[in-house]
């Protein structure tokens, strides 16, 4: 039972302009790294499917989801913030890129793998239920939570987020939602300016300063995220995989480095062996340098798939 790799063709489609950081070239990359160090021979290869808007109805509202449908040009580019564009690939990428983690959920809960790393763009836990913005149309993870709560019945979900930007729009959509116990480490003083001062009940923020480094990264794991979760016992666990915060990724300051990525998915997967039977779902967030981006993903997947 080999676990999933799921991403589409449809997810390269989308591009925001010249030289914008969230650029298609960052899924070759993943999957040519992937491809090099042999680690696709251990998974199953899936197309993303399109999400319905019954899926996104769970994260979104129903008039947002239209107005972003219908905002798709038919040439050039339509503004949604002065970072976030869409083009007239823009919509077809995000519902790929939603309906992935529908995918994901459906393959794990059902038996069928025993994990998935979904490879898609645009990336997701900025948009919040009504809003579009850092680069995120659909929040692609919190479609995948509701699915497992609402669909398949679920009591208890974590979400892990250790991209170097707070994943505010995730916690706008699952914020005091009993069921979900959401872990986040962002650096501080960054992009979308939010995390350190959440009231929602539900949620373990770790804001940590540029140049925290490796150390104070994993003591904040162990400390605080850790102990959260096996309080929680999670049925299962997603992943908002962001790897901004390695050190030659010049969208961030962490200061963080391969083996970093390595070790934080050692320990969540050491979680879900507890817990929920080793089910975890993990999805593309940030990272922007195409070679660490690659490096960094690498060494997660190879611990995700058990490979390592």
């Amino acid at each position: 039972m080999l676990p999933a790799y799921i991403t589409h063709a449809d997810c390269s489609r989308h591009e925001m302009g010249a030289d914008h950081p969230e650029c298609p070239e960052r899924l070759g990359a993943i999957n040519d790294m992937l491809l090099t160090k042999g680690l696709l021979d251990y998974m199953n290869h899936y197309d993303a499917p399109l999400a319905t808007d019954a899926q996104l109805a769970r994260a979104h509202g129903t008039d947002y989801i239209h107005s972003i449908l219908n905002s798709s040009p038919d040439e050039g580019y339509f503004r949604v913030d002065p970072d976030t564009s869409m083009n007239p690939y823009t919509a077809m990428a995000a519902l790929r890129a939603a309906g992935a983690l529908v995918q994901a959920t459906d393959l794990v809960i059902a038996g069928g793998v025993p994990a998935a790393f979904c490879s898609v763009r645009p990336p997701g836990h900025h948009a919040e239920r009504n809003n579009a913005m850092g680069f995120c149309f659909f929040n692609n993870v919190a479609v995948g939570v509701m699915h497992a709560l609402e669909h398949h019945g679920l009591q208890r979900v974590a979400l892990i987020d250790f991209d170097v930007h707070h994943g505010n729009g995730s916690e706008d959509i699952l914020q005091n939602d009993p069921r979900v116990l959401m872990c986040s480490i962002f650096e501080t003083g960054l992009y979308p300016f939010s995390g350190e001062n959440s009231k929602a009940t539900n949620m373990v923020n770790v804001g940590l300063p540029s140049r925290s480094g490796s150390n104070k990264f994993r003591e904040a794991i162990t400390s605080h995220w850790i102990p959260a979760l096996d309080a929680f016992a999670p049925q299962l666990i997603y992943v908002s995989a962001g790897f901004d915060g390695h050190r030659e990724d010049d969208m961030g300051n962490l200061g963080l480095v391969e083996a970093d990525y390595e070790w934080v998915t050692k320990r969540l997967m050491e979680v879900a062996r507890r817990h929920c039977q080793g089910r975890i779902i993990s999805c593309l967030e940030g990272g922007y340098v195409l070679s660490p981006l690659a490096r960094s993903a690498t060494a997660h997947v190879k611990v995700l798939i058990g490979a390592d």
